[in-house]
């Protein structure tokens, strides 16, 4: 079903607190000060435990919602490589550390962890594989049953939290090609990533308004978007959320938290 976008309630997340130790990535304060929700790396991808503190204090501060971005130990490959072969415990348990450390994390600096995304590989393979992704979803709500699981739609993982009946968002992306099952054009594919704020713009807008996303093969996917994802760890990623936010708001939508 077409709407028009005035009117409309949109959350902006970014994946942050990716630094660690002295090596720094990312300008974490600037980006929130665009979106409403953060995505926190919880240490196994990237991150580490003073950065995460720093980050959802960051986010109390700035009035942001705090995530959890939970990802494979894969430091070295940011999470991006796919690790096979591990049990459903081990997965399981792979999800509840992350998640309960940053859970302490924000009871300390007095804030709340309402949502989970998980990240790269780890939430790649959730959209194509209904069993990971019904896993996963269960590791979130033995997590804590009001989080908010966030999910790729018209994938596994949107099935997956849909049966489940707990709380989830849909997310799209705004600097990401689809192809045609709905899933992301993997990186290092041309014409995977989009560089051009104007045309990222344009895409959220009509991700909106149409109710759907276009994969790089024109195939249209219907999609009912909550929650848009602005990375944050390229050269112009402030520039670029910045612009899509304030396209958004000239368009008439609401960008706010969705929890």
């Amino acid at each position: 079903m077409r709407m028009t976008t005035a009117g409309t309630t949109i959350d902006l997340n970014a994946d942050l607190g990716e630094s660690f130790g002295p090596w720094r990535m990312g300008r974490d304060a600037e980006m929130l000060d665009i979106v409403t929700s953060a995505n926190v790396a919880c240490g196994f991808h990237a991150g580490d435990p003073v950065e995460m503190r720093r980050t959802v204090a960051l986010c109390r501060e700035k009035g942001v919602a705090v995530g959890a971005h939970p990802g494979f130990r894969d430091a070295e490959g940011f999470g991006r490589r796919r690790i096979l072969g591990l049990s459903d415990e081990e997965l399981t348990t792979l999800m509840l550390y992350q998640i309960g450390a940053l859970q302490a994390i924000a009871r300390a600096e007095g804030a709340e962890v309402t949502h989970v995304k998980p990240h790269g590989a780890l939430n790649n393979m959730a959209t194509e594989d209904r069993a990971m992704a019904e896993l996963l979803v269960a590791a979130t709500r033995a997590a804590g049953p009001d989080l908010t699981v966030v999910a790729m739609p018209a994938t596994a993982f949107e099935h997956a939290a849909q049966a489940d009946g707990g709380p989830y968002v849909a997310e799209v992306f705004a600097d990401r090609a689809y192809a045609d099952d709905g899933t992301l054009v993997p990186r290092g594919t041309p014409g995977a990533m989009i560089h051009d704020a104007d045309i990222a713009a344009d895409n959220v807008l009509r991700m909106i308004d149409e109710q759907a996303v276009v994969s790089l093969n024109g195939k249209r996917i219907p999609v009912r978007p909550q929650t848009v994802c602005v990375h944050g760890d390229s050269a112009g990623a402030v520039a670029m959320a910045g612009h899509i936010r304030a396209r958004l708001e000239r368009a008439g939508v609401t960008v706010a938290r969705f929890a």
